[in-house]
């Protein structure tokens, strides 16, 4: 069975790994010129590989059409990708939240490992080959075209990412060649991303650290709420809390959206007063600005 696997970040080199182990003649297809490019601008740089949790748990946390997943979560858990990591030589570690990152903290070690399994199980690789068509005889796929060569197979494994990074090949070109084919494609729209915001505020750089991000609808109902990290950006903000808030504000589809921090979530607003009058009374030949 030749299979040819369409796009080399961590979901095709996965794809790749498992058929490759299943006894597959694999060919895998990246049209970058190195694998997992955006893997390497992951968790900041680190790549938050799994939550170490059960599957359930996992499907909870998952804004939109968690069902789709069940079957590769329970085939897949967290607990099997940290020892698929293990296996490939990456030490992990599990951070506050239950995230696991690689031991160095580097992205590029994740993406190495990944490489790694694949050469060792006699995976080919073919980089800087962009997919631009694929041709079929009846309902058997028969060749795919990259810019420079045809490939042959059997069966494809389509994982080419969708149209949220364009620098790092996820341009959605592929959508294209799947209206040709005679597939439907639903409305694309982005998911973790930076949110804009209609306020300037002078605060570009600014990180915010335990804190409460939430999210309410024109109604005043809140829709979100979490505990953690988040920054502010030229337009907006953006940062983990963020990048998770808007999956569920894309869900929504509606307009005018009210974000709010609370920036000391821990204490009462009474406790907060005090401590801002001790501060106060600490600082009292300082200007206000710098009492504070």
């Amino acid at each position: 069975m030749k299979i040819c696997v369409v796009g080399g970040g961590p979901g095709g080199m996965t794809a790749a790994l498992s058929a490759a182990e299943n006894g597959a003649e694999v060919t895998l297809v990246e049209q970058n010129e190195k694998l997992g490019k955006k893997l390497y601008i992951t968790g900041k740089g680190r790549c938050n590989l799994t939550n170490d949790c059960p599957p359930q748990e996992f499907l909870s946390n998952v804004v939109t059409n968690n069902k789709f997943l069940f079957g590769a979560i329970n085939a897949l858990t967290p607990e099997k990708t940290i020892a698929l990591f293990e296996e490939l030589g990456l030490k992990t570690k599990t951070e506050r939240g239950k995230r696991v990152f690689p031991v160095s903290d580097k992205a590029s070690d994740v993406t190495k490992a990944l490489e790694r399994g694949l050469v060792s199980r006699g995976v080919e690789i073919l980089l800087g080959k962009k997919v631009t068509k694929i041709n079929f005889s009846g309902n058997r796929i028969l060749s795919l075209n990259t810019m420079s060569d045809i490939v042959f197979f059997d069966k494809l494994i389509l994982a080419s990412g969708g149209v949220s990074y364009p620098s790092t090949g996820s341009d959605g070109s592929v959508f294209g060649i799947l209206r040709g084919m005679g597939h439907t494609v639903t409305k694309l729209y982005p998911s973790l991303v930076e949110i804009k915001i209609k306020e300037k505020y002078p605060l570009e750089g600014l990180s915010l650290t335990n804190v409460n991000f939430s999210v309410f609808d024109a109604a005043g109902k809140r829709v979100f709420c979490e505990f953690g990290e988040m920054l502010f950006t030229r337009g907006g903000v953006s940062g983990p809390l963020v990048l998770t808030a808007s999956a569920f504000i894309n869900k929504l589809h509606v307009n005018g959206m009210k974000l709010a921090v609370d920036l000391k979530p821990a204490l009462s607003e009474h406790q907060l007063d005090c401590r801002i009058l001790r501060d106060f009374g600490e600082n009292s030949n300082k200007q206000f600005k710098n009492s504070l």
